[in-house]
């Protein structure tokens, strides 16, 4: 996007970002457009209109860096634990997954001079490791199942042979998927003038970083974007063919006849949809009391039902797998479990194979944070609610910050991006604080499991500290005309609200696309929107999304008139 030379900040001009309570704000204050999904529109498809959008770019930036007093400079200066004079970006991100596209790409829409660092491939966990072929796999194991199913064909009046399916054509699908998102990321990028970096990136000090062994570039604002990796418990050892973590096993190098998949959260869930499909047999060892224990319970107890008691799963909860051992010389994984409270030896299993899902941890060993004064807590870095690092003594690092799973707030690919979009409106002039209980998150099962804001516990507990009253409203799939063609009316909605003034608190879906129905739920929280006002909105029929309309339409809400929510909550 940008001419040859390399332009800089005058070292007296500084972007200075009022406080939220400043005057300009209130005159000055436009609507943010914030893009929730990590892969925007630009990754997916023609990029010509972006080489022409970069022309007018060039002149934004121009016009910008002119305002700003902006000089030419072609070199470095300052030690490691001084700031720079000049500046080779005006933003540099470290990291390329969809956090740093999504920051990288909004970067250049407000004029800034991008730079965006990549140590392995672009696209991060999400792209390569996670999202994108995880949904590949689950878009065949969804078919299966739909062929398998000779009760609902027959409803539908279709008779259909025995279906099968070629495990190296499954693995090549997911495969050939994460690269076409992968290029397409990395095109997009390039197309309006993204800078990329190949190197790992470490942090010399102020505004200064290292990428690979000899390279060091300046920026006035620093964006850590580093993700994360497989979380791995102390005595699990993991050989890749049969202990495996995600990373192995969205390479579906194998279909195992009996899997144990330690953790039942959204990976394990979605994984032992999979493998259930293929013909695997699952069972589950969860460390906490009940199955899916980050759900709203009202809500896990139907997928239970739904999604693992029919199928060839069974589980273990309560408990601990202490040690895990992979199959050679013959013999079977061994996976040998613990009571999680008493401690007391429980149970051994032998399996054919074993997935560790038990989450993530944030991948920030070798960033240079000591650098720049920075200690991490249990890996994460340390940020206030506008994503700006803190150090060591709780002081904020000037023009540093971190996004994603590395600053462990929400570990969602679309809220590492939302999260970058918003630092970029604060380093442009504009002050912004991301609501996260709007952020929705989804599961892939089938059904899939949806959720925003709140659970039921945890809103009652807020209720109780604040005193305020909860209501709960809920509707079935059993009553939407769409559900009933498709013949798939198992599903249910739960909205959880303030009688008092109609604040939406949580929403979350069991049922047929209930990835896709949470976002007029989630989009009502971040604009605050009443359920008094929602409940006039129109849905087309016969849709799903009525689901949703009689859903707000059923709750109850004393105030028939507007009434302010309260403040969006940072988390």
């Amino acid at each position: 996007m940008q001419s040859s030379l390399s332009l800089s900040l005058s070292p007296h001009t500084s972007l200075t970002i009022p406080r939220p309570n400043q005057s300009s704000f209130a005159t000055s204050a436009k609507p943010i457009n914030l893009r929730f999904c990590g892969l925007r529109r630009e990754a997916l498809g023609d990029f010509s209109p972006l080489l022409t959008r970069r022309v007018h770019l060039n002149s934004i930036t121009a016009r910008r860096r002119s305002a700003a007093n902006l000089v030419v400079s072609a070199s470095l200066s300052g030690g490691n634990g001084s700031p720079p004079k000049s500046f080779d970006y005006d933003l540099l991100i470290i990291g390329a997954g969809v956090g740093g596209h999504g920051a990288a790409l909004h970067a250049v829409e407000k004029g800034l001079k991008t730079g965006i660092i990549e140590g392995d491939v672009v696209g991060g966990t999400c792209v390569n490791r996670g999202c994108v072929p995880s949904k590949a796999l689950l878009a065949v194991s969804g078919r299966m199942r739909e062929l398998q199913s000779e009760h609902h064909l027959k409803a539908l009046g279709l008779q259909v042979s025995a279906a099968g399916y070629d495990r190296q054509g499954v693995a090549d699908h997911a495969n050939n998927l994460a690269s076409k998102i992968r290029n397409n990321l990395t095109n997009s990028m390039k197309a309006i003038g993204v800078e990329i970096l190949t190197g790992v990136g470490t942090i010399l000090g102020p505004q200064k970083v290292k990428v690979g062994s000899d390279k060091v570039v300046t920026a006035q604002n620093i964006i850590i974007a580093t993700g994360s990796v497989p979380f791995v418990p102390k005595g699990i050892e993991v050989d890749g063919k049969t202990v495996i973590t995600s990373d192995h096993a969205l390479k579906l190098e194998s279909v195992p006849d009996w899997i144990a998949i330690v953790g039942s959260g959204y990976i394990g869930l979605e994984f032992s949809d999979v493998y259930t499909a293929l013909g695997s047999e699952v069972t589950f060892i969860e460390a906490l009391g009940q199955l899916m224990p980050g759900f709203d319970p009202e809500i896990g107890k139907l997928a239970q039902r739904v999604l693992i008691n029919p199928r060839k799963i069974d589980y273990h909860t309560g408990v601990f797998a202490t040690k895990i051992t992979p199959a050679k010389d013959g013999k079977p994984v061994i996976i040998e479990l613990i009571d999680a409270k008493t401690k007391e030896p429980k149970d051994t299993l032998e399996v054919d194979a074993a997935l560790i899902a038990t989450g993530r941890a944030p991948f920030t060993q070798g960033l240079g944070l000591e650098n720049v004064n920075v200690a991490t807590q249990r890996g994460f870095v340390p940020v206030d609610e506008r994503m700006r690092v803190i150090d060591a003594n709780g002081n904020l690092v000037p023009h540093l910050f971190c996004i994603g799973d590395a600053n462990g707030k929400m570990m969602l690919a679309h809220a590492a991006s939302a999260q970058g979009i918003s630092v970029v409106e604060q380093v442009t002039g504009r002050d912004h604080v991301l609501n996260h209980l709007s952020i929705p998150a989804a599961c892939f099962t089938h059904p899939e499991i949806s959720m925003v804001g709140l659970t039921e516990p945890q809103a009652r507990e807020k209720a109780e500290k604040e005193g305020f009253e909860v209501s709960i409203a809920k509707t079935s799939f059993k009553a939407n005309t769409k559900a009933l063609a498709e013949n798939e009316g198992e599903g249910l909605a739960k909205l959880i609200y303030r009688p008092d003034n109609g604040e939406i608190l949580g929403v979350h879906i069991f049922g047929l696309h209930a990835a896709d129905l949470i976002h007029e739920a989630s989009n009502a929280i971040a604009l605050g929107t009443r359920i008094q006002d929602i409940k006039l909105a129109v849905h087309a029929h016969p849709t799903l999304s009525e689901v949703l309309d009689e859903l707000f339409k059923s709750a109850k809400v004393k105030a028939q008139v507007a009434s302010p929510v309260s403040e969006p909550v940072a988390v």
